[in-house]
């Protein structure tokens, strides 16, 4: 996977990952665009309409989170990309309401007192749309007033999972609430994560009012400190790791959330990713880089597995796990495998070289 090392201003690190990725960022536009032309009759939205509904969540992100619409317009600028497009391309989610069918991303977490060296692992399988797996890209930011983290994005998106130089790690799934509304939209609020330097201070970024909806983010910290955080547009639930172990798919897990899940019914597989990994983590004490690995290729109940291979269906259907991650935190080291983990062996890189 590509590597581009930036610095400086949140504007400039955004500019220097556009024009790197200048070919990805382009790419990544025109793929967002046939999907909702392909997928109008379904979703009702051109793309016209993102673009208006885009800026209007712009606006509150302006209001809250000024550097990271900096980023969105450096990659504009540096990716030679209108910025409106770009802000499209990181609410296509919030945007376009998707169907659950879509987006299946696990992530999992292990405490020092379940890992095999006493290190924190956590470890992530990112499921997204197969036709943008070749604008997946990682970037080891040095941003001037925030820690530095080295994170993966992809196109013209921000970079959001990853871990810091303050032992800080973030993952995503998507969720599904009910109250979506105009506001701070989810991949700002996880940008903010990395750049956060303690769990406290991630959570309390997460948690802005005037939020558009909401993702569940896995938290870890080199202390062993993990935590799910459940969110939608005017709720939200923290979970602490349970017995050392933390896991979350794309559903709501705590009770006070679940009544803000837009159809439930139809999170039938996150239920079903959910246990597997949380039984195949429990199966094991003395966790290693190696057995996480082995959980992210796992296929029981393919296609619907951990290490997804759903490549057929309608536009807003198709997915795969388009790149999987293994972070010992301890070390400050990723493990990337780019595509299927099944497939592709996973390269190894680290925050300071």
């Amino acid at each position: 996977m590509p590597l581009y090392e930036v610095y400086g201003s949140h504007y400039q690190i955004g500019c220097q990952i556009g024009e790197a990725a200048r070919q990805q960022v382009q790419h990544s536009v025109d793929t967002a665009h046939n999907l909702l032309a392909e997928a109008f009759e379904q979703l009702k939205l051109s793309w016209e309409m993102a673009c208006i509904l885009a800026l209007e969540h712009i606006a509150f992100a302006r209001a809250h989170y000024p550097q990271y619409v900096e980023e969105i317009q450096g990659i504009a600028d540096g990716g030679e990309c209108a910025f409106e497009d770009v802000a499209v391309l990181n609410m296509l989610d919030t945007l376009m309401e998707y169907p659950p069918q879509l987006m299946h991303c696990t992530s999992m977490a292990v405490s020092p007192e379940r890992s095999a060296d006493g290190h924190v692992l956590v470890a992530h399988n990112e499921d997204w749309t197969p036709e943008d797996e070749e604008d997946f890209y990682l970037v080891r930011a040095h941003p001037v007033n925030e820690p530095a983290f080295l994170a993966m994005g992809y196109g013209g998106t921000l970079p959001i999972t990853g871990f810091n130089a303050c032992g800080l790690a973030s993952c995503c799934q998507t969720a599904y609430p009910g109250d979506v509304r105009a506001g701070i939209p989810p991949v700002i609020l996880a940008r903010s994560v990395l750049g956060a330097r303690s769990p406290g201070q991630a959570i309390a970024k997460l948690l802005l009012p005037h939020r558009a909806a909401g993702y569940n983010h896995l938290i870890a910290h080199e202390s062993g400190e993990l935590y799910c955080v459940e969110i939608s547009a005017q709720h939200f639930a923290i979970l602490g790791g349970s017995d050392g172990y933390a896991v979350h798919t794309n559903h709501y897990l705590d009770n006070y959330m679940r009544p803000f899940e837009r159809n439930p019914a139809e999170l039938v597989r996150a239920h079903v990713r959910y246990h597997r990994a949380l039984r195949l983590l429990k199966l094991g004490s003395a966790h290693t880089i190696d057995s996480l690995k082995a959980i992210l290729r796992d296929h029981l109940n393919m296609p619907d597995s951990i290490c997804n291979h759903a490549v057929d269906g309608g536009p807003v259907e198709r997915e795969k796990t388009v790149a999987s991650l293994v972070i010992d935190l301890t070390e400050r080291r990723l493990h990337l495998a780019w595509g299927c983990p099944c497939e592709t062996p996973y390269a190894v890189y680290e925050l300071d070289d």
